[in-house]
């Protein structure tokens, strides 16, 4: 399978190395191929071009940028061709002091508005980039909801965040998604403003 990714910071880039650990094809898209900083070895010889270069031949798209270039992204692409598109982001006011949107709406939800044909999944934001690359801990995974109005992408998408290691979760219809990106900010909130630091992550535990 081969996955655009769109921003190669620290969770394009941990994503990265954790799909290409598995075998998976990685094509990063980004605003300026020429400066882009060195990818990590693990990364030797991914395509890096412009966004509309990186998802062509791509089955999954993974949007892991600030979440209004995401905006900018879904919106530049004329027509997304039925590629299921994984929206990484999370919607964040200045200075994390929380959430730009939310309660009816969601920053899924807003990119699904903005890319034409495109299938959104929200995905892959409610924990850090480290556990991206290391989902297993001693007494469990961590958990990673998703969520999506195309249940097909879904499908997808829970499959390749098992793939991965995650516990991933089918919550169902993309407007979910409103709970999600609060979810993320929890994470953000105990690992960098109550300094918890970043190596832990969210369970769900069963009985």
């Amino acid at each position: 399978m081969t996955i655009a990714i769109i921003g190669a910071g620290n969770v394009g880039q941990a994503l990265g190395q954790a799909l290409v650990r598995r075998g998976e094809q990685i094509r990063y898209g980004v605003d300026q191929p020429e400066k882009q900083r060195e990818l990590p070895e693990s990364l030797a010889g991914a395509f890096i071009g412009s966004n509309a270069s990186a998802i062509e031949g791509a089955d999954i798209v993974i949007l892991a940028v600030p979440y209004a270039a995401a905006l900018h992204v879904a919106q530049g692409i004329p027509d997304w061709d039925g590629r299921i598109l994984i929206d990484a982001t999370n919607p964040l006011a200045p200075g994390l002091a929380g959430l730009s949107i939310g309660t009816n709406t969601s920053g899924a939800e807003q990119v699904a508005k903005h890319a034409r044909n495109a299938r959104v999944v929200k995905a892959f934001n409610t924990t850090g980039a480290e556990n991206m690359l290391e989902p297993a801990y001693a007494h469990g995974q961590v958990f990673m909801p998703v969520c999506g109005d195309d249940a097909g992408a879904r499908e997808k998408v829970v499959a390749l965040a098992t793939l991965l290691g995650f516990d991933a979760v089918d919550l169902g219809p993309l407007s979910a998604a409103r709970y999600l990106e609060p979810f993320g900010m929890t994470w953000i909130h105990m690992a960098i403003k109550l300094g918890h630091g970043r190596r832990f992550g969210f369970a769900l535990l069963r009985r």
